[in-house]
């Protein structure tokens, strides 16, 4: 009796740890999305021209991206040899401090263009950080998974996600009730990102109360670890990586354009209150959570991970054609319904990938393969994202938003429907 409850405390222990690591996560990775969509065009770039004091601003969500791959090799080195534990330790602190740092930041109006330059910087810190951060969390919910549970395990890292963009969104949205536009513009921007200091804190200490992964024991039982894993990775499983790659794509569209392209666009563009549109947003993203868990238990119960991302794809593809009439309808029932369904689909295109992708590898790499497909996703399908949509609604309307949608996730579904797909 005693070793069940050991067992089932030590679970729960797994699984918070999955849960909470990622949510902290992905607050602080949305506090910068929500704060560049709002208010660091004004605040880190000239006035002269708001519209390109925006797209500067958008632009800067996409330096993370670009340091997201390259946190995944190193972290999966460190993973794939010394252990997921210590590793996901180090990158939830990585991350914590960048996104701290960004609260005491000077504006342009005080120091010109450095201020930028130390935004990006910081940027990029929160990217390296989040590099290492995905991967080990789905390896270690997946690879203490029971038979028959890896995508209900799988999925609550991918939990996270929605916890954290709640967490954010309502937070920016309680400043906005609070405060005056000049006080928010003064100093209320920079409450969250202090307050990251706090969550990173709670993250590291269940963190540090983890055991290693029966997977990873596996494998040091076995022999030693890869000298270079991302070399064994590259020679013999190069062809998963780009499955992998491919196939996570349409999740990050679809998270971009519903949260960081919405927002602004709604707000700058369509001239929507900001806390009406955070209100939307946030009513919105729980239909992703219900998402994931129900793609999860799809996954497990009836299809498998793959078909049901699949699945997903198709569903996001005939959405895109959407786009126009309801983000662009002039209702705001219009655009509630729009982003719900989005982001309910992109739990379909999410939700299973914890399960999916760690499993396209072996254990010797498997936190650097799947940290590298889904991080270098994260730069095809999200990183330009913001700032394609801006152009693309700016040029031609939002119509082409949703080509840009319906697109870039036809490029998953094709992926996802190839022979190396099956994992």
């Amino acid at each position: 009796m005693t070793k069940v409850m050991h067992s089932a405390a030590s679970t729960r222990r797994i699984l918070a740890a999955s849960l909470v690591g990622t949510a902290i996560e992905f607050y602080d990775f949305y506090v910068y999305t929500t704060a560049a969509a709002l208010v660091f065009g004004q605040l880190f770039f000239p006035a002269t021209d708001p519209a390109a004091a925006q797209l500067l601003a958008f632009a800067t969500i996409a330096v993370a991206f670009v340091a997201r791959p390259l946190g995944s090799i190193f972290f999966g080195h460190f993973g794939d040899r010394i252990g997921r534990k210590s590793t996901l330790v180090a990158s939830l602190l990585t991350m914590g401090l960048s996104t701290t740092l960004v609260a005491f930041l000077p504006t342009y109006a005080s120091i010109g263009w450095p201020a930028a330059l130390i935004l990006c910087i910081l940027r990029f810190g929160q990217g390296f950080g989040l590099g290492g951060e995905w991967g080990g969390a789905a390896l270690l919910a997946v690879e203490n998974a029971p038979p028959g549970w890896r995508a209900r395990y799988g999925m609550f890292p991918q939990l996270g996600a929605p916890v954290g963009f709640i967490a954010a969104n309502g937070l920016f949205l309680l400043l906005g009730l609070l405060l005056t536009p000049a006080q928010f513009l003064a100093w209320g921007w920079r409450v969250p990102f202090v307050i990251s200091a706090a969550l990173v804190a709670i993250g590291m200490w269940i963190r540090l109360r983890l055991h290693e992964t029966p997977a990873f024991a596996r494998v040091l039982e076995q022999g030693p670890p890869p000298a270079v894993p991302l070399f064994e990775l590259l020679t013999g499983h190069g062809g998963r990586v780009v499955i992998g790659t491919l196939g996570a794509v349409a999740c990050f569209v679809a998270y971009y354009i519903g949260t960081a392209f919405a927002l602004g666009y709604g707000v700058k563009t369509l001239h929507y209150p900001m806390q009406v549109f955070l209100s939307i947003q946030l009513g919105a993203i729980l239909f992703m959570a219900v998402g994931i868990i129900l793609a999860a238990y799809a996954a497990d119960r009836h299809w498998d991970e793959r078909r049901v991302l699949a699945g997903g794809c198709v569903a996001a593809i005939t959405l895109g054609f959407f786009t126009g009439p309801l983000l662009g309808g002039g209702e705001m029932v219009l655009v509630f319904a729009y982003l719900s369904v989005l982001l309910f689909i992109m739990g379909f295109v999410y939700g299973p990938l914890g399960g999916w992708l760690p499993h396209l590898f072996p254990a010797r790499v498997r936190y650097t393969g799947a940290s590298i497909a889904f991080n270098v996703a994260g730069v095809l399908g999200g990183g330009l994202t913001p700032l394609a949509a801006q152009s693309l609604a700016a040029a031609g309307g939002l119509t082409y938003v949703g080509y840009y949608v319906s697109g870039l996730t036809a490029i998953s579904l094709l992926a996802l429907l190839s022979r190396a797909a099956k994992a």
